[in-house]
Formats: structure tokens, sequence, C-alpha cells
């Protein structure tokens, strides 16, 4: 236990109920301050909450009479417009840049100076020593700028957060000032509190030029901090749904100024149930809004919800594989073992892997299975903790905060956490249970390998899953991943809802394990 040993000694009490005292206030909230309102009980942002929504009525827009505002404030650069169709093509193709749909497309921009970001944001850019945008941005960027409604699919860790956020900002210092009682100018919907809190860090750390105030809505905690934010007045609002028709029904806030709508990672809104209240916030928002998706996936519901949303046709911007794809950066190893050699061959792989500065997000299916594996690996004196929707908003940040500064350096995880946690320095995901669904499988490695680096994924494969692995033959097939021959094999004969496939018994000899001191497993 050499990498562990520098943990031996702490207090295990600390893992269990991890409540008590405040560790960091909440945004805006003060307790001194008048209370506002008290927990609503969403701890899950599901869609189970009965008549959620029930006293929030349809606007009838046609009855307004809307006061024109301005969302065109993208400028060429002179080297931009005169790029011939073949170079933009050449730049398009460089950058895995693939146009989908939508008219009088800008040309993409490969150099911050040429977007024609106002000086506040070309200076926010320099702070954070960001220095060239990425692929997303670099077709992003122009097409939010010109106010066109947008579609937007990239891979985890592609910096599609700043390709809204920024010209958020943009459009937000155009518009007439916030008076008492007006609502936010951009709303950013969020499936998960952690992604909405990542999306508020990002715009606090870019809109210190800019003085863009923002705050965050979601479930878990008390309104009170929320609803003193709203009344304050806010540029961005980033919020869960459940929450947000929650605070509108109460009126601690509006959408009537709302211009400029962001939907962050749709499909898995509609995965969590909030197709509905998706709907019944947008009823609330002006028609000629400006409206920008972004799905890691593209299915029917996102279809037909893209339809419905953006009222101008859409720009539709594909980064990467036009199939679901994982990061080539990411390498994937695959281990088919049974389910009751799991726990021994992960400490054994923890033992093997694991480095002081790095970081290891293991997922896995249950909130049990979360605590469990939890304590196992604690008695073993390995820095571990746990998240998952069971853990109270409080504790949820506290483990957040212990696991990025590297104190508690495992993260044993729910998929409540596998999208939406924008960490810098994974090292290693480990998918100790295989998930329901692929997609799941390539946003949960996604984790790592971001922003350019390089990481790896240890997935467990047991025979339950089976059925999954022609889905995870062609997405290491894409990402140019080498694939076991035993895989291949069962890959042939998924949803035959096997048992066990006979010819991976653990009888047979000659496989390569690299977990040590245990027999019988298969290591590929």
């Amino acid at each position: 236990m050499r990498a562990f040993n520098s943990f031996q000694g702490r207090s295990n009490n600390n893992y269990q109920g991890r409540g008590g005292g405040s560790h960091g206030n909440h945004q805006g909230y003060n307790s001194g301050r008048k209370n506002y309102g008290n927990n609503s009980g969403y701890h899950n942002n599901n869609n189970n909450s009965g008549g959620l929504g029930k006293n929030l009525n349809p606007v009838d827009w046609a009855n307004f009479k809307l006061v024109p505002f301005e969302k065109n404030f993208y400028k060429e650069h002179d080297d931009i417009r005169r790029l011939s169709s073949k170079e933009v093509k050449e730049i398009r193709d460089k950058h895995r840049i693939t146009i989908l749909g939508g008219d009088n497309i800008p040309n993409p921009v490969e150099s911050i100076s040429k977007v024609g970001f106002p000086d506040y944001v070309l200076k926010s850019l320099r702070n954070n020593n960001i220095v060239s945008p990425t692929p997303i941005q670099i077709q992003g960027w122009p097409i939010a700028l010109s106010g066109k409604d947008m579609i937007g699919k990239a891979e985890t860790g592609s910096g599609k957060t700043l390709a809204f956020i920024l010209p958020a900002f943009v459009h937000i210092l155009a518009q007439p000032s916030l008076k008492h009682g007006d609502g936010p100018i951009v709303l950013v919907l969020a499936p998960t509190r952690e992604l909405a809190e990542q999306i508020r860090q990002e715009c606090i750390k870019f809109s210190v030029e800019s003085k863009v105030r923002n705050t965050c809505a979601y479930g878990g905690v008390p309104k009170g901090g929320q609803i003193y934010a709203l009344r304050q007045g806010v540029h961005i609002l980033i919020a869960c749904p459940g929450r947000l028709i929650d605070l509108l029904e109460q009126n601690a806030t509006n959408l009537r100024r709302v211009t400029y709508l962001v939907l962050d990672e749709a499909d898995k809104m509609l995965d969590m149930g909030f197709e509905m209240q998706i709907r019944k916030i947008v009823e609330q928002i002006r028609p000629d809004r400006q409206t920008l998706m972004w799905s890691a996936t593209w299915p029917k519901e996102v279809q037909a919800l893209a339809r419905d949303l953006c009222k101008d046709q859409p720009v539709h911007v594909n980064v990467g594989s036009l199939t679901l794809t994982a990061c080539r950066r990411i390498k994937q190893e695959i281990y088919l073992i049974e389910e009751h050699e799991k726990l021994g061959n992960l400490k054994s792989l923890l033992q093997r892997i694991f480095k002081e500065n790095d970081r290891i997000i293991v997922f896995v299916e249950t909130k049990r299975s979360a605590d469990f594996i939890t304590k196992a690996l604690r008695l073993e004196g390995m820095p571990a903790l746990c998240i998952h929707g069971d853990k109270k908003q409080e504790e949820r940040r506290w483990v957040l905060n212990d696991f990025k500064t590297g104190k508690s350096p495992i993260l044993i995880a729910t998929d409540v956490a596998s999208r939406g946690l924008d960490i810098k320095n994974v090292k290693f995901v480990i998918n100790y249970d295989f998930p329901n669904q692929i997609e799941d499988y390539v946003h949960r490695i996604g984790r790592t390998g971001r922003a350019g680096a390089h990481g790896a994924s240890f997935t467990f494969l047991t025979s339950d899953k089976y059925r999954l692995a022609k889905e995870l033959v062609k997405i290491l097939r894409e990402s140019e991943q080498p694939i076991p021959p035993q895989l291949e094999k069962i890959s042939f004969s998924a949803g035959n809802n096997q048992r066990r496939n006979p010819y991976y018994s653990s009888g047979r000899s000659g496989y390569n394990s690299n977990f040590s001191g245990r027999g019988g497993n298969r290591y590929y």
C-alpha cells in the first residue's frame, strides 16, 4: 500500500454524516438576511413532483408589443471575409467541424484576435491564459455572435461552455440595463446542479471585466439564497428545470427579459424526464429570442425539441465524429470478469495505477454500491469519498472540493456526476459497473482526456452487460483503440441474454492478468 501511506491514520468518521456546519456560503446567501423561502425538497432534479408547473400559465405573446432587441454583434474581420470556400473547407476539415444545416453561416475563425470580441472579453481570455480557440469555439463564436440559433455537438472538455458564455456577455451588455423587478437576460438550463455550478464558475471567472452578474437555481438547497439573488437582479440565470418552475410559480423571478436561451446537455435533460418542464419554461420566454442547444447525442426526441424551440433555421454544428465516439486521447482497457471479483480487482487496480497527484473517478450503478465501495476502500487506507443523489448539497460540495484539491483523490460516483463534471487532472476513470447505455460509457470516460490532455479508462464488463458489447466494440473501433478478440466474439452474440459465455469459463488458461494476487481473472 505504498501509494496510500500518507492517508493512513485519518479518521474514517470524516466520511460519514459530514453535515454539521457550513463549508462555504451558498451563492448570494447570508443566514442573517431575510428568509424568502425554505427547502423545497427537490433533492433529485427530476419531474416526479406531482403538479409542478400546474400554476404556471403560458404567455400569449401575440398580446404583447415586444420591444425590439439587437442580437447580431458580429463584425467579420477582413481576413476572415476574404477566405475562399476551399480555405473554409480546409479549416473545418482540419478541426473536424461539420455543418449539418443552416443558412448564411459565418466562416470559422482560428485566431481570437479576429473573432471581433470587445476588449473586456479579450482581456478576460488573456487573464485566463487562453490564447487560441478550440474547434467548437472556432465555429461557434461567430455563429453565436451573429444572433443565429445554433445546435452544437462536441465532445466533453471541448470548451463548449465558453462557446456560449462569452457571446452571452456581449449580448447582455448590448441590452438596456436591468430595472427593479426585471428577470435575467440570459437563461441557461442544465440537467444537474453539478453542471449548473460548473457553468456558474466559468461565468464568474470570465465576467470580472464585464461585471455581468449571475446566479444558480437548483434543488437540494434552501430557496432563500436563490430568491434573494434573483430579486437583487442578475443578468444570467443558470438553472435546473424543476427548481426554476418552482421559483416562477412563486413569482420569485420572471423570464420576460430573456432574449438569449441556452439548453446545455439537452439529451440528458430529456433522459431525465424534463421535456414538459422545458416546454413550460420556454412558454414564458419571448419567441424571437436567440436559442442555442447543446447535445452530446442527436436522438429523435432532441430533434423534435430543437424544431419547436429554434424559431429560425438553426445552424447545426458537429465537432468530431458524426456518430457517438470516445475521445482518441483516452486509452481504453476492458476487463471481462465476474461480479464477485470486481471489488478485489478494483483494489488491485488502484494499487497499480495510483500516484500522488492523480485524480481517479470510479463509476458505479447504485447509491448503495457507492457507499459500500467507498467504505471498503477507506478501510484499506485509500483516500476515497463518494457522491450520489442522496447526498445533501453541502456534502456534495465538500466532497468535490476535497477531490479537486487532491485531499481525497479517489471519487466514487453514480451517474449523477457522469456528465458536466469538469475537473482538471482526472487521470483515470474506472467503470466499476458498466452503464445501461453506451452513451453513458462515452460520457463517463470523457471525464479524463479533457482540454487536450491524455487519460486512461478501465472498464469491468460482466455478463449481464454483454448485450452492449457490440456497441462497445464500435466505440473502441471509432476511437482507434485495440479491440480484444474475445470481446469481439461476445459482440457477435450480444443480445442472447446468456448468463455466461462458456468460452470465458474460469477453467481456460493463457490469459494475461495484470491484477496481482488473484486467479481466474481475464484482462484484455
